[in-house]
Order: structure tokens, then sequence, then C-alpha cells
């Protein structure tokens, strides 16, 4: 992934997932991935991908704002890795933050 496709505009927020060497996927988010992932792979990023080093950027989504980030991230750390996997590999995560944040349909 180049730095221009992980460059933040102004404000703007990223979730993003990193595949490790030990095959873990390790979630974050940064106002620039691209530093942010150079931080990872140059031993000065979190203290998990110090111990397994980042192989790829798996995943990239933006939010507007640092909340929204966060709260995605948090969400995102709760699912199982299967699902966190699937996601990965070609699941819609806009249609799954969607979801996540609907309102509850009515009782008939």
């Amino acid at each position: 992934m180049s730095k221009a496709d992980t460059a933040s505009a102004a404000g703007q927020w990223h979730l993003y997932v990193l595949e490790c060497r030990d095959g873990a996927l390790y979630t974050g988010i940064s106002n620039d991935v691209a530093r942010r992932y150079a931080a990872h792979l140059a031993g000065k990023g979190a203290r998990y991908t110090r111990i397994n080093p980042p192989q790829r950027i798996a995943l990239v989504h933006p939010f507007a704002d640092k909340s929204q980030a966060l709260k995605a991230e948090y969400a995102f750390k709760r699912l199982s890795a299967a699902a966190k996997r699937q996601l990965v590999a070609g699941g819609d995560l806009g249609d799954w933050l969607a979801a996540r944040t609907a309102p509850p349909e009515p009782a008939q």
C-alpha cells in the first residue's frame, strides 16, 4: 500500500488492521496510517508488533473523527478471529459498521 493510499485528509482518522509475522491481526487507529505502519516496522510501534512485526496492511477504513475510529476499533477487537479474517478477506466493513450502529427494529 503506498503512502498516497494511506494519507489522511486533515482531521480524518483510520482504523487499520495489520497482518503480523505470527499470522495474528493487529488493529489500531491513526490519522496517518503510512507513518504509523513505518513506526511498527521500525520497532517503534506497539509492544505486540515489536515482537511480531507486521507483514502487510490488511485493511484500512476511514472515519470522520477520532471518536468514531476509537468506537470502531473497540468493536472490531471484540470480534472473533474468524469474523475479523472474514472482514479483512473482503467482507464489507462499511456494512458491518452500519449494521452495528443501526437502531433496533420496532417490536410488532
